[in-house]
């Protein structure tokens, strides 16, 4: 187990040593070059500028030496690297530890949550007692060719219900147009759209519910059978999802991706599957119009059904969190991710369910799940899926060492082992119940491993499809991501970034960065926070800006 031991340099904590074994040092904000640093024990001269976020070593390391992060290996000096160098991707290369079967039992001394035992969120209960945090109509296609009748219903019903959101800019095209006819062409150029309020849309005629949602995609035929297999999965996990009351679905009627399929992967899910579940096949339905007229009619009936569920008080323990980082920097492992570690370890004691994806961004920390596995099976499936994955990649002509972005890398995270380092943080300390395939669905309380890509849209749509109820994000460069049926709360891991861009964060866990909070405290806000969203008290930003991103894996090829 890696537990991240915080070792403050002198002068309002500049500098960071994530564990004893350390060899490198984490900068806190920018230093200068020529700065004498220590972290208590050791003294070095900073040899260039370090930028906030970035790592210098804390010692002489020569070409091979290992460079270690939070007690593990996160890469090699590629060449010799003297004490207060900066490290970059031209000293510095990717390397992981290896890892092997489970040396001994796990032992976890669970925080104490007595004060969240009695408390509760109102949710939707669900047939199979399930407990929803939104209540959804669900409306998808089985095969992208009937992506534009889902978008031709989207209009009708979003329009016809109230459901739509304002739309500023086709008010600027609007007035730009007007401008250009008049020939006020110098007008134009200093023309802006006032920003214009957001806030959840909800129809007056269906209260109770918290909207339509209208999936895309371009899988369900031309695909391997893996491919249309996992495709029906995964939709059948969101039909089986608490946070939707029912769904309407569009079949052309040839494709791969056949009914039959999908009734079979839902009543894997559910045997016994009361949800009301309209299915429309095009081929046999004649004409387009006779279809949809039909899919609105019964998708009506459908709203109203759904709108007679209402709120009623649960026990956190019938909360899912999704655990996911994307958009990483410097600073991931060290605030947003271990408070958001600490939140999951929080609800696991409670009796809830969590769940970890992100494959690629497990590498290099395998050992240390491999040992929290309950079980020698779930130990040995997760050596077989990480395995499986990267023989994948390697088919693919590429390997999960190119995992870290481009934004990455500029803000901090050289190696992909040392991405994963800081990103494994989001499970915290609890055993590990359940290691899942995807597009399984997450049943086990406790923390559940899911093997998704590390690429965020795939693996928060894979996440919720598994049956997370929220999504617990966290950012060090911001981003949009959304999920159209279950809430995104993002968190920041700096508090520039929740300044700048606070249209999308949700909550900032800067402070810990700075020493004004613990990564404790954080947990505990991150709990109060993802209770009131579940209660629908509290809108994340991504819903109210309706980011409803859902992206099915097409397996083997996403890192």
């Amino acid at each position: 187990m890696q537990v991240i031991r915080l070792s403050w340099a002198h002068n309002m904590m500049r500098v960071l040593r994530l564990d004893p074994e350390d060899n490198v040092l984490v900068a806190l904000t920018d230093l200068a070059q020529g700065e004498k640093i220590t972290d208590g024990t050791s003294v070095c001269t900073l040899r260039k500028a370090v930028p906030a976020k970035h790592k210098f070593a804390l010692q002489q390391l020569a070409p091979g030496d290992a460079i270690l992060m939070y007690g593990v290996l996160v890469g090699r000096a590629t060449q010799a690297i003297a004490a207060g160098e900066l490290l970059t991707t031209s000293n510095v290369r990717h390397d992981a530890a290896g890892f092997h079967e489970s040396s001994a039992q796990y032992r976890w001394t669970a925080p104490d949550v007595e004060r969240w035992r009695k408390k509760t969120f109102l949710g939707y209960r669900r047939p199979d007692g399930q407990f929803g945090t939104r209540n959804y109509w669900l409306v998808v296609p089985l095969v992208f060719c009937e992506n534009r009748n889902v978008a031709v219903l989207r209009q009708a019903f979003h329009e016809g219900l109230g459901f739509a959101a304002p739309q500023p800019y086709r008010k600027q095209v609007s007035e730009l147009a007007r401008l250009y006819r008049e020939g006020r062409r110098s007008e134009m150029e200093h023309y802006r759209a006032a920003e214009p309020r957001t806030e959840v849309r909800q129809s007056d005629l269906f209260p109770n519910l918290d909207g339509i949602k209208f999936l895309l995609h371009e899988q369900g035929c031309g695909r391997t059978p893996e491919d249309i297999v996992n495709l029906c999965g995964l939709l059948a996990g969101y039909i089986h999802h608490p946070n939707v009351a029912g769904a309407t679905v569009l079949s052309l009627g040839c494709q791969g991706s056949q009914v039959e399929i999908l009734r079979e992967q839902i009543a894997a899910r559910e045997p016994q599957f009361h949800k009301p579940l309209l299915i429309f096949d095009q081929q046999r339905s004649g004409r387009e119009f006779a279809m949809l007229s039909e899919a609105v009619r019964a998708t009506f009936l459908g709203l109203v059904e759904a709108n007679d569920c209402t709120r009623e008080p649960a026990p956190l323990s019938q909360l899912c969190f999704a655990l996911k980082c994307g958009g990483s920097d410097g600073f991931s492992g060290i605030s947003a991710n271990p408070a958001l570690g600490r939140a999951s370890d929080l609800l696991v004691a409670l009796g809830g369910r969590t769940i970890l994806a992100e494959f690629p961004e497990l590498v290099g920390v395998e050992q240390s799940l491999i040992e929290r596995c309950r079980d020698g099976r779930a130990a040995e499936r997760f050596v077989s899926l990480m395995r499986d994955y990267a023989e994948r990649a390697r088919s693919a002509r590429a390997s999960l060492d190119m995992n870290p972005s481009p934004g990455n890398i500029r803000d901090g995270l050289l190696t992909d082992a040392m991405k994963s380092a800081g990103a494994a943080k989001k499970g915290g300390t609890s055993p590990i119940n359940a290691v899942l395939d995807y597009p399984e669905y997450a049943l086990s309380p406790g923390l559940n491993l899911l093997c998704t890509p590390g690429s965020d849209v795939e693996a928060v749509t894979a996440q919720v499809g598994a049956g997370a109820t929220l999504v617990l994000f966290t950012t060090g460069l911001g981003t949009p991501t959304g999920n159209p049926i279950a809430p995104v709360l993002k968190i920041s891991t700096n508090s520039p970034l929740a300044q700048r861009m606070g249209d999308i964060i949700d909550l900032d866990a800067g402070p810990i960065v700075i020493g004004e909070k613990t990564i404790e405290q954080m947990g505990e806000e991150i709990l109060e926070l993802s209770r009131r969203v579940a209660n629908g008290e509290v809108r994340t930003k991504a819903e109210v800006r309706g980011q409803d991103d859902f992206i099915p894996w097409k397996r083997g090829v996403s890192l």
